[in-house]
């Protein structure tokens, strides 16, 4: 299992085992993380799992597709490194994985 760090606005760290083949989306909800409410279900169709990278993450999550790229302008207080956590695939190489959520969703 891949291990995903997921960290609120208020700085309070929960870290979860996460199922190679699923999405950093569909482990935080696996685990009820709170902060990532997902109500299109995965389908890239809203900005309701929105994730900050951690920077030292950044380049081995890689960059949004332009469809992620498109409803990311729904999602509150864009980063540099924000992404949609339903379009991030978990596999090993995100063992450690870290990312934070915003103080609110869209």
């Amino acid at each position: 299992m891949t291990k995903i760090t997921f960290i609120d606005y208020q700085g309070a760290s929960r870290t979860v085992d996460a199922q190679d083949g699923s999405t950093v989306m569909e482990s935080a909800v696996r685990n009820g993380v709170p902060g990532i409410e997902a109500e299109c279900g995965g389908a890239c169709a809203c900005a309701t799992c929105h994730v900050y990278v951690d920077d030292a993450w950044k380049e081995k999550v890689g960059e949004p597709a332009s469809m992620e790229e498109d409803m990311l302008d729904f999602a509150f207080d864009v980063r540099p490194t924000s992404r949609l956590s339903c379009q991030i695939k978990v596999r090993p190489e995100l063992d450690g994985l870290v990312v934070q959520t915003p103080e609110r969703q869209a």
